[in-house]
């Protein structure tokens, strides 16, 4: 998969950074520099196309998940993960997923696998309306921070809520803040920024 790698401080942990609908993986580095600029950084561009725009899997409309797709991509993913772990020398629990819009739906796709074992996410603009009555992660241990969008066009309030549920109901400690519509301000950044380094 198309990355960036940038090294840090030795034995510092791993931003993975999973960047948005039609973004590349240069969008959120200065986003992970800010947020700690001692971590390394491993940003990766989504492998499907869609209209022109890079996405991390396909769907069928604004909401409605490819979920064969969303199953054989956030596979991929994680096993890119875990390939560059061994490449680039770190452990995949050092690992940090950061991601906005697609970037973090993908990222909740890979946490929610037996497999994975991230501890830590930060997560903005999130919308995952996949049925997971079968799934039994257990994410006691696990700290993510949620950014969610009031007014948000993309995803509606409820649907932001159940998120915070699906990481609360497997034991996340859950940190959540709520911003004016799809984005991603700088004040939420912050917040981010004060969460990871508390």
């Amino acid at each position: 998969m198309l990355h960036i790698f940038k090294e840090g401080k030795k034995g510092a942990p791993v931003f993975v950074v999973l960047h948005g609908t039609g973004g590349t993986e240069h969008d959120l580095i200065p986003l992970a520099e800010m947020l700690n600029d001692e971590y390394s950084i491993l940003s990766i561009r989504g492998n499907v196309r869609e209209g022109g725009m890079n996405r991390y899997f396909k769907r069928h409309g604004e909401g409605q998940y490819d979920l064969e797709d969303l199953e054989f991509r956030g596979q991929e993913l994680l096993d890119f993960i875990k390939d560059s772990a061994e490449k680039y020398g770190f452990k995949t629990e050092d690992a940090i997923p950061i991601g906005f819009s697609n970037g973090s739906n993908i990222a909740i796709n890979m946490m929610l696998r037996e497999e994975a074992d991230f501890k830590k996410a930060l997560l903005f603009a999130p919308l995952y309306p996949v049925d997971l009555s079968d799934n039994k992660k257990d994410l006691s241990g696990a700290e993510v921070f949620l950014s969610l969008g009031k007014g948000d066009p993309i995803v509606p309030e409820d649907e932001s809520e159940r998120v915070v549920e699906i990481f609360k109901e497997r034991g996340a400690d859950v940190h959540h803040t709520w911003v004016n519509g799809h984005s991603l301000p700088q004040e939420v950044a912050e917040e981010a920024k004060n969460w990871l380094n508390r």
